[in-house]
C-alpha cells in the first residue's frame, strides 16, 4: 500500500515516512494531488472506512486546495514529523503558501535543518527552491562543527557536497586530513575542493607551511588522476620544481602535462628528458605518450614507430597514443595491431584509427567482427565499421 493510503487510513507520518528519502517525500506530496476522487480519498477508501470531516495534516499540507495547504502550515509548529512537507511548501506554487511556509522555517533553529539537508538540496533544483538553501548554507555556517562534519558522511552527493564546501570554508579540517580526503574519495569535485584546499592552506603565499611535505607527498602518491596533478602543480608554489621529473611518465596526460609546466617554469626543457627516457623504455612505459605530446614529428616520429613493437604491450600502448598526439599516424602500419593480444593495445589502435576509418577495406574489418575473434578484437571492428560508414555518408542537404 502506498504511503498516501496508508496516512490516510490513520497511519502517522512517522510510521510511514519517518526517515524517508527525500524522493520520498516529494513522491508523496505529488500523490496525494494525484489520487483519484479528489479532493483527498479515494473512492475505494470511501467505501471502506467513514470518511473523516478533514483530511490528516500531512494531506492538508499537499492538498490541491492553495488554502487548505495555507491552513495546514501552523499544525508542523507542534508536529516536528511534518517538517519535511514544511520545505516543500516553501517551493508552492502559490505564493500565500510559499510565503508563510518560509516564514515558518525561518522561525526553526539551525540545527533542525541538518536533519532536512537531502531534502532542501534536491528541491533547489526547483525555480522557487533557493531560499530553503540559503538558510541551509547559514545554518552550516554557524552550526556545531561536529554536526557539520556529520553530513560530510551523508550518502547523498549533493548533501554532503555542500557540507564539505562548508567544512573548507570554515577550515574544520586540517590540510593533512584534506590531503587524506582528496586522495581517498571517489567524487571528483571533492577532489580538487580538497586538494586546492590542503595546498592553500601549507602553501599560503608560497611561503610552504609545516605540513607541506607530508600534504604534498599525500597528493602526489593519490591514485586520481587530478589530485596527483593538483600536487605537482603545487610543487612550484613549494619551490620543489625537480620533484615533478618523475612524472614525466605518469600514465595520466594531464599528470604529465603539470609536470612539463612546472619543469618549464623553472627553465627546464621536457623533451630532452623524453627522449632520454624512451632509451629505456621500459622502466617507464608512459615516457612515450609523453615524448609524443611535446616532441617534434621529424624528429621523434621515428622513435615511436620503434616501440610500437616493442614486446612491453604498456610500451606499445603508449608509444600509439604518442603518435596520435605527434598527429603522424599511418593507416597502413597500424592496422595489423588491431590483431594485438593486448586488449589496451587493441582500444589504443582503435582510437588512432577512428578518424580515417573509410579507408581501412571493408573486408579487413568484416573479418575481425566475426565470432571467433577476441573480443576487443570484436568491439574494435565495429567500431571502426560504424565511423566508417559515418565518414562515407553525405552531409544534410549534399547533392
Amino acid at each position: 500500500m502506498s504511503a498516501v493510503l496508508r496516512v490516510c487510513q490513520g497511519a502517522s507520518p512517522a510510521e510511514v515516512l519517518g526517515a524517508a528519502s527525500a524522493e520520498a517525500w516529494m513522491a508523496f506530496d505529488a500523490g496525494v494531488r494525484n489520487l483519484d476522487g479528489r479532493p483527498w480519498l479515494p473512492d475505494r477508501l470511501r467505501e471502506e472506512t467513514p470518511r473523516p470531516t478533514a483530511p490528516p495534516p500531512a494531506v492538508a499540507l499537499c492538498h490541491p486546495d492553495g488554502r487548505v495547504r495555507e491552513a495546514a502550515l501552523d499544525t508542523v509548529r507542534t508536529a516536528p514529523e511534518l517538517r519535511p512537507l514544511l520545505v516543500v511548501r516553501c517551493t508552492d506554487w502559490v505564493p500565500p503558501v510559499r510565503e508563510r511556509a518560509r516564514a515558518l522555517l525561518a522561525e526553526l533553529p539551525g540545527d533542525a535543518l541538518f536533519p532536512l539537508a537531502e531534502l532542501i538540496l534536491r528541491l533547489a533544483r526547483r525555480a522557487r527552491g533557493g531560499f530553503a538553501r540559503a538558510l541551509l548554507e547559514n545554518a552550516l555556517r554557524a552550526g556545531p562543527a561536529t554536526e557539520v562534519l556529520a553530513l560530510t558522511a551523508h550518502p547523498d552527493r549533493a548533501t554532503y557536497r555542500c557540507a564539505y564546501r562548508v567544512v573548507v570554508e570554515r577550515g574544520l579540517l586540517t590540510p593533512r586530513e584534506l590531503a587524506a580526503t582528496a586522495a581517498s574519495c571517489g567524487d571528483v569535485t571533492l577532489q580538487d575542493l580538497c586538494a586546492d584546499a590542503a595546498v592553500a592552506a601549507v602553501i599560503p603565499g608560497g611561503a610552504v607551511g609545516p605540513d607541506g611535505a607530508a600534504v604534498l607527498d599525500r597528493l602526489l602518491t593519490a591514485r586520481a588522476p587530478r589530485v596527483r596533478a593538483a600536487g605537482v602543480t603545487a610543487l612550484r608554489r613549494a619551490g620543489r620544481h625537480s620533484d615533478a621529473e618523475p612524472f614525466l611518465a605518469d600514465r595520466s596526460a594531464v599528470v604529465r602535462a603539470c609536470a612539463r609546466y612546472v619543469l618549464r617554469q623553472d627553465g627546464v626543457a621536457p623533451l630532452p628528458l623524453y627522449r632520454a627516457l624512451c632509451t629505456e623504455p621500459d622502466a617507464q612505459p608512459a615516457a612515450a605518450a609523453g615524448l609524443g605530446e611535446c616532441g617534434d614529428p621529424t624528429t621523434d616520429a621515428g622513435t615511436l614507430w620503434a616501440l610500437v613493437e616493442h614486446p612491453l604491450p604498456a610500451v606499445r600502448r603508449h608509444a600509439i597514443s604518442g603518435l596520435r598526439a605527434l598527429d603522424v599516424v599511418e593507416r597502413e602500419r597500424l592496422t595489423p595491431l588491431l590483431d594485438d593480444p593486448s586488449p589496451a593495445v587493441v582500444r589504443a589502435v582503435t582510437q588512432a584509427l577512428l578518424p580515417g576509418a573509410a579507408g581501412i577495406p571493408e573486408s579487413l574489418l568484416r573479418e575481425r567482427s566475426a565470432p571467433g575473434r577476441p573480443r576487443a578484437v570484436r568491439v574494435a571492428a565495429d567500431r571502426l565499421q560504424r565511423a566508417a560508414r559515418l565518414q562515407r555518408r553525405p552531409a544534410p542537404g549534399y547533392r
